[in-house]
C-alpha cells in the first residue's frame, strides 16, 4: 500500500466517522481517533457489503454504499460512546 493510499483511507475514515457521529442523537464523548477507526472499520465493512449486495459499482455516486457506510459508522458510534459510560443504579 502506497502512504497516498493511506492518507486517503485516513481522511475517508474522517469523514465517514464524522457523517456518523452527526446520525446518531445527542452528544457523543468519543476521541477523534476513535471516530476515525469507527469510520474506517465502517468504510470497509460497508464497501464488502455493498459488493456482496451488488450494489458497489453504479453509475455516478454510489449512494447506496454510502448510506451503508455511514449507517455502519452511525452503529460504531452509538456503540462505542455507549460502550464507555457506567450503568447507575
Amino acid at each position: 500500500m502506497e502512504i497516498n493510499g493511506i492518507f486517503t483511507g485516513i481522511v475517508f475514515g474522517l469523514i465517514i466517522g464524522a457523517l456518523g457521529r452527526l446520525v446518531v442523537p445527542g452528544r457523543q464523548s468519543l476521541p477523534i481517533w476513535a471516530t476515525l477507526l469507527v469510520g474506517v472499520v465502517a468504510g470497509i465493512l460497508g464497501t464488502f457489503l455493498a459488493a456482496l449486495f451488488g450494489v458497489d459499482e453504479t453509475p455516478g455516486i454510489d449512494w447506496i454504499e454510502l448510506g451503508l457506510q455511514v449507517g455502519l459508522a452511525a452503529a460504531g458510534v452509538a456503540l462505542v460512546s455507549g460502550a464507555g459510560r457506567r450503568r447507575v443504579g
